[in-house]
């Protein structure tokens, strides 16, 4: 089963039921992948969703997802730092490498410079590419 990490930019996109990218939900409720998750990532998601929404939403998503049986939980004991135009944003680089991650989703440009490592490999696409694997599915 596929394996991702999901950027908190992504599931911003995705939650609206009127967005093309909400089969990425559908598709996590329907246990067609898996979904990694680290206490630093939850965090994220529970932190930008109540700034979105309120406090109320944002714990039930993350508790969604904690609670889901397609979310695998990982610990990071590493930190490989291969973003630094935005370190924040090497936690998912952390959990996808620790986790064995067959993507990292995501929009943000920031990634870009994690892309051009040979090693460690780490697979970085986007919303849309995501789409298009999920149709394979």
């Amino acid at each position: 089963m596929t394996k991702i990490v999901l950027d908190t930019n992504v599931l911003l996109i995705a939650l609206p039921s009127k967005s093309k990218y909400h089969l990425i939900i559908e598709y996590f409720n329907n246990r067609k992948y898996q979904l990694i998750i680290t206490t630093s990532i939850l965090f994220e998601y529970e932190e930008i969703l109540s700034k979105k929404t309120n406090n109320i939403v944002a714990y039930n998503i993350v508790n969604a997802f904690v609670e889901a049986p397609n979310a695998i939980p990982t610990n990071i004991y590493f930190n490989w730092n291969l973003i630094s135009t935005d370190f924040d944003d090497n936690k998912f680089i952390d959990a996808a490498l620790t986790a064995n991650a067959d993507y990292i989703v995501t929009n943000d440009t920031h990634f870009n410079e994690a892309k051009n490592n040979r090693f460690p490999n780490v697979n970085i696409i986007s919303a849309n590419d995501f789409l298009t694997i999920l149709a394979t599915l």
